[in-house]
């Protein structure tokens, strides 16, 4: 591998959010109270989930591998970011930063693929509420998850591949907070064209389609909740479907900000901000905004604290 006059890059420096000291130990307080919002709450929505037997039904099996995926999501870059929080030599190692980018694309891509499967468990229970029980199997729905992850292993490996493959050489100064490919490839050597096309093609199918899948159920959601006599009826839905409309919007809206469109030479502080959402950010908020009004998961937890 290489050239003769230049090294292969054996460690890369993530500049971070801010380089100001005192705002950095501002960050560092805050996302860590994120990050422990983030691990309390997935890992409670995995265990009322598992313990309850009230809540073995579909949308709670995926909101478990929901929540499973965001603890893998979140753990991959926030303790390495509060870390350079506190240290001035803000590196992480070549090897490091691979298996943060695999890490993170498996439970991104992943967390898109289970959106839209969450998407249809609702259309199938809201449009066809006689026949959900027949449609929604146990085996449907583990073969509706494992499809899911295999889904994020194909995206995750072709994305990691295509970035990892181009040479590295003199440049390593990451302007970013974490390694994320559209980051790591303005300081790539060669010519990036083909990495960017791939991630613009795996971008379309994990992150449009998915998308699709979810305006068309939602459009057949709205339109049998229109023709409900009950009111009740009505707002269940829009509770129930509500939250994960919110979530939805949040991820996909970041996401496909960040890898649907053309790849600039610098990342811009904007660039950071929005990577903060999807990346961060809704890792902490899923388990909220799923739970906060769910009567369900209210009561699990109540079942759980007298024990």
């Amino acid at each position: 591998m290489g050239g003769e006059n230049q090294s292969y890059v054996a460690e890369f420096i993530l500049l971070g959010l801010s380089q100001d000291p005192k705002i950095q130990i501002l960050l560092f307080c805050v996302f860590l109270l994120i990050y422990l919002l983030s691990l309390f709450g997935n890992l409670l929505i995995i265990i009322l989930i598992q313990t309850d037997s009230r809540l073995h039904t579909p949308m709670y099996f995926f909101l478990k591998n929901l929540s499973l995926a965001d603890l893998c999501f979140s753990t991959s870059i926030v303790p390495q970011m509060l870390v350079h929080f506190l240290v001035k030599k803000k590196t992480i190692s070549f090897a490091g930063c691979s298996v943060q980018i695999v890490v993170f694309l498996l439970a991104g891509c992943t967390e898109c693929a289970l959106l839209a499967v969450m998407s249809y468990d609702r259309y199938v229970a809201v449009c066809k509420p006689l026949h959900y029980s027949t449609i929604m199997t146990q085996r449907v729905c583990v073969h509706m998850a494992i499809v899911s992850w295999i889904s994020g292993a194909f995206a995750c490996s072709v994305d990691s591949a295509f970035t990892l493959y181009i040479p590295y050489q003199g440049q390593n100064i990451i302007n970013h907070y974490f390694c994320e490919p559209p980051a790591l490839l303005k300081l790539a050597s060669a010519d990036t064209y083909n990495a960017e096309m791939a991630l613009f093609l795996v971008g379309v199918i994990i992150l449009l389609a998915p998308v699709s899948l979810i305006l068309v159920s939602y459009w057949y959601i709205i339109s049998t909740v229109i023709q409900m006599k009950s009111g009740e009826g009505r707002l269940k839905v829009f509770s129930t479907c509500g939250s994960h409309l919110t979530v939805v919007v949040l991820y996909y809206g970041s996401g496909i900000f960040a890898y649907m469109r053309p790849n600039s030479k610098t990342m811009s502080e904007k660039d950071k901000v929005i990577s903060v959402l999807y990346s961060v950010m809704t890792s902490m908020l899923n388990p909220i905004i799923y739970s906060l009004r769910n009567k369900d998961v209210k009561g699990a937890l109540r079942k759980l604290a007298v024990r």
